[in-house]
Order: structure tokens, then C-alpha cells, then sequence
């Protein structure tokens, strides 16, 4: 069995087309190990958000091989995409996206109402949902709205969420992006936690602080891996880290 979980070949992705043409992706190469913790950097206009978007199934290459947990998605159609998307991946969004009138629990719940296969019943849903988020701290929190949690205790929900449906990958995009100091030092041991746990992570950050925290630092600039390294030691982390500092 491969140990990978994660393989793009040539991984191309072109808007528009002549001389208007834009080469978000220009052929990536990368390979993700199972139970890999990985971040994505670069600058705006890099391709790291284009570069998520494939690899989370929410769009397709223009050319290119993408190979999750075995199997080519590369020219998946939608319905097909998003069914991957169901069974394999877990999302955690800067933005939490956490539905307003709906409960801690209620949220979790949500994912596993789109199961394509192996439907659980009422009970077992609910029996999924307080068990991970009893396992991101919350489970005092199940009935709480999320205008009644921290932002974040929202962040916790949303990986609960991520979590339900014990997904093959875990991704997070800017999982910090909207919390202080402290809230970010929390999301990121929980992280630590999962990847800890086996969980492959795939983390995208303009922090060099935050992308510190991974083993391992891919860096894109115009559409293509520049640097690939070892988390805080990563030429990517500590280039972004001195123009950070410079700029004080």
C-alpha cells in the first residue's frame, strides 16, 4: 500500500485563455504523506488558494494528475467531487462557516445528513457529534449558538465538524486568521493534538509563525514550488519571517 495520501503531478490550473490568460498553477509536483502535517505559503496571487481549492475537491485542474487516498480525481465530475469531498476531507475555514442558527451539536451534525453511504440513524449522528466535540474540549458547549461561543470555541465547533465524518485529510485555511494570541495558541495545540492522533493536516498561512508549526513548509510563488522544507527552518518560513520584520 502507498504511504502517501496526497500526489499531484504537472498539477496545472489556467483562468481565461490567449493573452488574458492566468496561470494560477503552473506544475506542481508535491507529495503528502498519511498522517503528514504540511502548510502551503507564499504570496498573494501565488496559487496557494487555487492549489487548496483542487486539493479540497472544490475545483479541477485544467491538466494533471491528482491522486487522494488512491484514487485520481482529476477529472472527477462535480457530483463525483463532491462526494469526495463527503467521505475523505474535513474543512476548517478562517471563517468558521458555522451556521448561526443552529447549535454547536446541530452544526457537527450537519456533514454526516450528506452521507452518501453508510447513513447513521438520528441517535448515532448525535452519538458522532458529542463525541468529537467532547474531543475538542466543548463538550459543555452542545447547545450553545455560535453568538454565545469565543471565536475560539467557534474554531473548536468547525474542527469537531472537520472531524465528524473521520476524513482521510484535514484542511485548515488561515485556521487563525480571525482569532488573537491566545485563541490561535489554542487552535494550534489542538491541531498539534489531531496530527499527534494520526490525522493528516494540510494547513495554507501567510503566518511564518503559524506555518512554523508544521513539520513540513511548501512554498509557491507564481504558481510553482519554490522551496520545500522542514517547518520553522524552512527557507519559506524564515524569508517571510525577515521581510516580516523588516517591515516593523
Amino acid at each position: 500500500m502507498d504511504e502517501y495520501l496526497i500526489k499531484v503531478q504537472n498539477l496545472k490550473k489556467i483562468y481565461g485563455s490567449g493573452e488574458i490568460a492566468v496561470h494560477a498553477l503552473a506544475g506542481v509536483d508535491t507529495i503528502i504523506d498519511q498522517g503528514e502535517f504540511a502548510a502551503i505559503m507564499g504570496p498573494s496571487g501565488s496559487g496557494k488558494s487555487t492549489l487548496m481549492n483542487i486539493l479540497g475537491c472544490l475545483d479541477r485542474p485544467t491538466s494533471g494528475n491528482y491522486i487522494l487516498d488512491g484514487e485520481d480525481v482529476s477529472e472527477l465530475s462535480k457530483d463525483e467531487l463532491a462526494d469526495v469531498r463527503n467521505r475523505k476531507i474535513g474543512f476548517v475555514f478562517q471563517s468558521f462557516n458555522l451556521l448561526p442558527r443552529l447549535s454547536a451539536l446541530k452544526n457537527v451534525i450537519l456533514p454526516m445528513m450528506y452521507r452518501p453511504e453508510d447513513r447513521l440513524d438520528v441517535e448515532e449522528r448525535e452519538e458522532w457529534a458529542i463525541a468529537a466535540l467532547e474531543s475538542v474540549g466543548l463538550g459543555d458547549r452542545l447547545y450553545h449558538r455560535p453568538n454565545e461561543l469565543s471565536g475560539g470555541q467557534q474554531q473548536r465547533v468547525a474542527i469537531a465538524r472537520a472531524l465528524v465524518n473521520q476524513p482521510s485529510l484535514i484542511l485548515a485555511d488561515e485556521p487563525t486568521g480571525n482569532l488573537d494570541s491566545r485563541s490561535s495558541a489554542e487552535i494550534m495545540a489542538l491541531i498539534h493534538d489531531l496530527h499527534a492522533q494520526g490525522v493528516t493536516i494540510l494547513m495554507v498561512t501567510h503566518e511564518p509563525d503559524i506555518a512554523a508549526h508544521a513539520e513540513r513548509v511548501i512554498c509557491l510563488h507564481d504558481g510553482q514550488v519554490i522551496s520545500d522544507g522542514r517547518g520553522g527552518d524552512s527557507e519559506c518560513v524564515r524569508g517571510l519571517q525577515q521581510s516580516k520584520g523588516g517591515a516593523q
